[in-house]
């Protein structure tokens, strides 16, 4: 895209925030998004986004009607008179925030808390009665889009008898009794009464500006300051803190993991289900922080580096509970976790040994701050290791892993081939940038396999889908990847004020096909359980058009076909021959069988939910699901879980299938590799 107008665009926003906060006399509020810095901000998005330049009457559609979706998702909420009167005031609102008027925000939020209120006592009285129970002839749409907003009370009522039964039925299927599961059902229905008090004009125009930005794509977006240093932290894979990852249960802020490395860790005070109940900073008075907001818990806890903070915790013994304060210095905390990481796994094919190597790549991390972890350079050394080691086939789990820095992407496309275009960029004019991996040395030139599902998404599928295209890699796992072809631009706001994120370009694979979509469709698929049709790109709302642009591919440039790093491409008869096998398999497999199951019967039900079948499956699967809550909550647990899903044991059989058909094949040594060509040639 045309950089200098992005910025033009910018400059001009800033300019106009900073005169909108002056005049107002919000300096000192620097840090929120006011009313009237709103307009500037969306013409910022209207001049530079890919497709979208107009205010029209459909982006103010679009607009009003996510806004409404996002206050009440389950239309459980807001009667029908109460959205046709919001409706009209979200959209007379693009006009009179213009004039730094968006008082009807805050009749908004106080519908929102009358409302809320309302359900909370609907739901106490009549979880309240002495003769209630559980009734397992009920059943629920679940899908709100097949539902209508209450006409009247009566009718809200109606309907939230029918979701309380099935929010019940689904808290005792984790093992919980009725009483207990009653109490945790209001305590959430008070929680909501408290979030919704807690909406103020702020977070209500942060809310407004949110649904503007989505209305445009599904990955355009604002970002408020904390929702922008959220994003960092996940990019970066570091932050802060005291290193403990927390939840929210009951209105209370439970310590699930005590993270490696960090101060919590060192200290050795912290315990996995501890509570903690009040937060204080260094040398100041503790704040109560039960029934907080959990975002707002971690932004109390969360600190600079070598500053102290005070918690006071609740843990049980037995039957009796004791409370005590820790005092912890906050460090920077290194969430090893969610990096790339490999085990290995070694198979018989008859007397021959064989040695895969499984790596596990949550996400394309990465930062442009100094020291911070990046995924290209640990799945590098990685990929490196197990050459040394001397692997007949790698295993890239890219299952889990929703995307992130396209750069990484391509610099890891050309750890396996010799050099060639991965991936092109092009925005509505048709402007076309290729990025080319250029570095001519191969890693690992064996058989490579890629593990997708429809969580796969952005650069997750550019790499799976250049792969694919360059015949150097086989996709395994669901039907096909998200379908993200989008690439979105970040750029800070001024003030403090967050950030803009922006869609001004379309990915394209070398073939020439976008991922937009579409995804990426596995070569050889299995169940799995996101195989649903409402998971993927193509049923997000607003979500943009697939397109094609010429293709740009060069086997030449990245097949080496002598040396050490040669390697075979991928024929059409192996695929046919692995995807047979594996469909034998999958067949005879329970765990298979019960997943196809489950999704077959969420098609048939078509968003009806029965509490009986609830409970029916609750009974079933009680001893399999205590026993994944127990392994999940340590690292070593969800190691161990992540190898024995279907999918990961699946693909291990289809490498140890490709490990014995009957061909030439290039592995990790140029030894190897070199007899494997002479037999070829001798044959």
């Amino acid at each position: 895209m045309d950089m200098k107008k992005l910025q033009h665009g910018l400059n001009f926003a800033r300019k106009t925030m900073m005169i909108a906060l002056v005049t107002s006399g919000a300096v000192a509020q620097a840090q929120t998004l006011q009313c009237q810095s709103v307009p500037a901000l969306m013409n910022v998005f209207l001049s530079n986004h890919f497709s979208v330049n107009q205010l029209n009457s459909d982006i103010k559609g679009r607009t009003v009607n996510l806004f409404m979706k996002y206050v009440d998702p389950n239309k459980q909420l807001l009667l029908k008179s109460d959205v046709a009167k919001m409706k009209t005031q979200l959209t007379d609102l693009f006009e009179t925030m213009k004039n730094g008027n968006c008082a009807s925000l805050n009749e908004i939020s106080s519908t929102l808390v009358s409302r809320a209120e309302e359900n909370l006592k609907i739901v106490s009285e009549m979880l309240g009665k002495a003769d209630f129970k559980l009734d397992e002839t009920v059943k629920y749409q679940s899908d709100s889009k097949k539902r209508d907003y209450p006409s009247n009370v009566d009718e809200k009522k109606a309907g939230l008898t029918s979701a309380i039964q099935t929010q019940l039925a689904t808290t005792m299927a984790g093992d919980v009794k009725l009483d207990k599961a009653k109490q945790q059902l209001i305590k959430r229905y008070e929680l909501a009464v408290k979030r919704s008090k807690e909406l103020n004009t702020g977070k209500m125009i942060n809310l407004f500006a949110e649904s503007f930005a989505h209305s445009l794509d599904p990955h355009s977006d604002y970002m408020s300051p904390e929702q922008l240093d959220e994003f960092k932290i996940s990019m970066n894979l570091s932050l802060e803190g005291i290193g403990v990852s927390l939840s929210s249960d009951d209105g209370y802020t439970i310590v699930q993991e005590i993270i490696p490395g960090g101060s919590a860790d060192r200290a050795h005070a912290l315990m996995p289900k501890d509570k903690i109940i009040a937060v204080a900073q260094d040398k100041k008075e503790p704040v109560n922080i039960i029934d907080m907001d959990l975002s707002d818990v971690v932004k109390m806890i969360r600190g600079k580096k070598g500053t102290k903070v005070e918690l006071t915790v609740l843990r049980q013994k037995g039957s009796k509970s004791d409370t005590f304060k820790v005092t912890l210095v906050r460090d920077k905390v290194d969430m090893r976790e969610q990096a790339a990481k490999i085990t290995y796994q070694d198979k018989k094919i008859g007397d021959r040994k064989v040695k895969i190597g499984l790596i596990d790549l949550p996400s394309f991390y990465g930062g442009s701050e100094k020291n911070s972890r990046d995924c290209y350079t640990d799945l590098r050394k990685l990929v490196e290791e197990a050459a040394s080691k001397k692997v007949d086939g790698i295993i890239l789990d890219l299952s889990a892993n929703g995307g992130g820095l396209l750069q990484d992407a391509v610099k890891i496309a050309g750890m396996f081939i010799k050099t060639g275009p991965v991936v092109a960029t092009q925005d509505v004019k048709k402007n076309r940038d290729v990025l080319a991996d250029e570095d001519a040395k191969i890693i690992y030139n064996g058989p490579l396999m890629l593990l997708t599902t429809r969580q796969s998404a952005s650069a997750s599928e550019i790499l799976a889908g250049a792969m694919k295209d360059y015949r150097r890699a086989l996709i395994v796992g669901g039907d096909h990847t998200y379908g993200k072809g989008s690439v979105q631009v970040l750029n800070p706001l001024p003030l403090g004020l967050g950030a803009m994120k922006l869609t001004t370009q379309m990915f394209y694979l070398p073939g020439g096909n976008s991922t937009q979509n579409l995804g990426v469709a596995s070569d050889v698929s299995m169940p799995t359980y996101l195989d649903i049709d409402d998971m993927g790109e193509q049923f997000m709302d607003y979500a943009l058009p697939p397109s094609k642009t010429e293709p740009f591919i060069s086997m030449d440039a990245a097949q080496s076909k002598d040396g050490k790093d040669a390697w075979i491409a991928i024929s059409d008869d192996l695929v046919k021959t692995l995807k047979e096998k594996s469909a034998k398999r999958v067949e005879a497999n329970q765990e298979f069988k019960d997943i196809q199951k489950d999704l077959d019967e969420v098609k048939k039900n078509e968003g009806w939910v029965k509490v009986a079948d609830i409970m029916k499956k609750s009974d079933k699967d009680k001893t399999k699901r205590k026993d994944r809550k127990e392994k999940a909550s340590t690292a070593s647990g969800r190691k161990e879980l992540w190898l024995k899903t279907p999918q990961v044991q699946e693909a291990i059989n289809i490498m140890v299938d490709w490990l014995s058909y009957p061909a030439p094949k290039v592995t990790a040594t140029s030894t190897s590799a070199a007899s494997a060509r002479n037999d070829a040639k001798s044959n």
